[in-house]
């Protein structure tokens, strides 16, 4: 059996959903996915090719910067006298949202977030309801 899972972030272009002559459709990415870390942190890219109109839905949604988990059976082509990793994918999972290019929209949304939790908080209930129904 040959099965790969990965995580990674989406590069280079969004995702683009082409149809072969019999009208399937057939979504395509690039995906980056970091192996080691430190001094031997290495990036291996791999061209995944998604199948199927499930994947036309969700071709909206994997776009350049968005982590993905992804699923599928290993491949390798040659083009030009290089070979590429291939994916083609059997299962695609939103892992996280697009990576921020600078830290000024987070910073922007943390004061809304911390405006609202006080308006969420409300105030304890006077006194324990089942205090009532002791006996003693």
């Amino acid at each position: 059996m040959n099965n790969l899972n990965a995580i990674g972030r989406v590069g280079g272009k969004d995702a683009v959903t082409r149809y072969t002559q019999a009208g399937e459709p057939v979504t395509g990415w690039s995906m980056a996915v970091d192996s080691g870390y430190g001094d031997k942190k290495q990036t291996i890219w791999i061209d995944c090719s998604a199948w199927g109109k499930r994947f036309e839905k969700v071709a909206e949604y994997i776009t350049k910067g968005v982590q993905l988990g992804v699923t599928g059976e290993l491949g390798t082509r040659e083009h030009e006298g290089k070979t590429y990793i291939t994916l083609r994918i059997a299962d695609v999972t939103l892992v996280g949202g697009k990576q921020e290019s600078s830290g000024n929209q987070q910073q922007a949304q943390r004061p809304a977030r911390q405006q609202q939790e006080p308006a969420q908080q409300s105030a304890p209930p006077s006194g324990d309801p089942l205090d009532d129904d002791i006996p003693f």
